[in-house]
């Protein structure tokens, strides 16, 4: 097997956990702008488009990164409120009180093309996805024999 089939082996939960991500990205921009454009107030297309993708997100970390096959009742809850759970901390304690700290007590309020705390938020974001990831593979969906057998 060459190298690039060897690192796409190794790493392919990684790779579709980026891809997946960069994916739910694209829908959340996209359901937002087709809220906006059927005249949906900003703030409300704002929560409805995180809605769409962190929904998007489950499904596509479910079956296609952590494989997690199980349909049965008691997992599937325990998936998702621990999904969307775990989602929520990082959004209220990363990126939004990290953020805050980042701007206002490190002074990380430097544009990137002209975008006024966009370094801050590049950094949230990392340590966000970081989080998210090890969440979703350690305590989301971590493979035990109960879900194996399901």
């Amino acid at each position: 097997m060459g190298f690039v089939a060897n690192f796409l082996e190794k790493h392919e939960e990684g790779i579709l956990y980026v891809i997946f991500g960069g994916l739910s990205v694209v829908v959340s921009w996209g359901t937002y702008a087709l809220f906006v454009l059927a005249g949906i107030d900003i703030s409300v297309s704002n929560i409805l488009s995180i809605i769409c993708s962190l929904i998007f997100a489950f499904a596509t970390n479910k079956w296609f990164v952590f494989k997690s096959r199980s349909l049965k009742r008691n997992i599937l809850v325990k998936e998702i409120i621990s999904f969307f759970g775990f989602r929520i901390l990082t959004i209220i304690f990363i990126r939004t009180l990290g953020f805050e700290i980042l701007i206002r007590y490190f002074g990380l309020n430097q544009s990137i093309f002209g975008v006024e705390g966009a370094v801050a938020l590049v950094i949230v974001t990392v340590i966000e996805t970081i989080l998210n990831y090890l969440f979703s593979k350690f305590i989301v969906f971590r493979k035990n024999k109960e879900k194996e057998n399901a």
